[in-house]
């Protein structure tokens, strides 16, 4: 008789569906095996708020809505305070350190986390260039991006899997949250990801929690793919 794995809140689960429906089906199919979903801005306009709701108050799951919030610091902390109602867990900001500090003044008196976005891990230097960000070596730019975020109080950064380890070394990071997307199980399509590694490794080079999406939402069978991940993390 199988025995089902224990959720594991270190595994984030990204419904990157197309809208609340599909999402709401997604996490029902899952069941018990995923405590903790991700949901992004492609699905703000397909009722991911309302899926948020559901899944937190409905279905005791954590909720991470990766908003990546950008903008003069009065806006990002009218969005964060509205937002912040909701009683959801997690909401990432770009990681300038203007807009850190105005998230962490929206989500005033909320337990709501606020995570900084360094660089996002789609990117390689060849795409910073286009984009005409400095010059310098990606990693010693995630780290000063994390750096500067953790001094304007944000509770923890997105990074890839690559950096984690370093940003666990730095000072400032002790007791902050360390989240890492462009995580894929072995031998898994890497997609758009370009700066990846296993859930395993990531968590042991200092990630408190990794985001996988499409490995466990396409699979054929996205139950048994998310234990597979949960397995793994099991094993550390």
């Amino acid at each position: 008789m199988e025995h089902p794995l224990m959720s594991d809140d270190r595994l984030i689960v990204a419904l990157d569906v197309p809208n609340a429906l599909q999402g709401l089906k997604m996490a029902e199919a899952l069941g018990d095996s995923v405590s903790f979903y991700k949901i992004g801005l492609g699905m703000l306009t397909g009722g991911g708020l309302a899926l948020a709701n559901e899944l937190k108050q409905e279905h005791g799951k954590r909720i991470f809505l990766d908003m990546k919030l950008f903008d003069i610091g009065n806006t990002v902390e009218n969005a964060v305070r509205g937002l912040a109602q909701f009683d959801l867990d997690f909401l990432t900001v770009h990681g300038d350190p203007h807009v850190v500090r105005a998230a962490k003044e929206g989500a005033a008196g909320k337990d709501l986390k606020i995570l900084a976005v360094t660089i996002l891990t789609s990117l390689n230097r060849d795409d910073l260039d286009a984009g005409m960000m400095k010059a310098g070596d990606m990693q010693e730019m995630v780290l000063e991006r994390a750096d500067r975020a953790f001094e304007a109080g944000a509770d923890g950064v997105i990074a890839s899997p690559q950096e984690a380890a370093l940003i666990r070394a730095l000072p400032a990071s002790q007791g902050r949250l360390i989240v890492t997307p462009g995580v894929r199980p072995a031998g898994a399509d890497l997609g758009d990801q370009k700066r990846v590694a296993t859930p395993a490794a990531a968590i042991s080079d200092g990630a408190d929690h990794i985001v996988v999406g499409r490995p466990i939402y396409q699979a054929s069978n996205p139950k048994a793919a998310a234990r597979a991940v949960l397995a793994e993390l099991s094993s550390l």
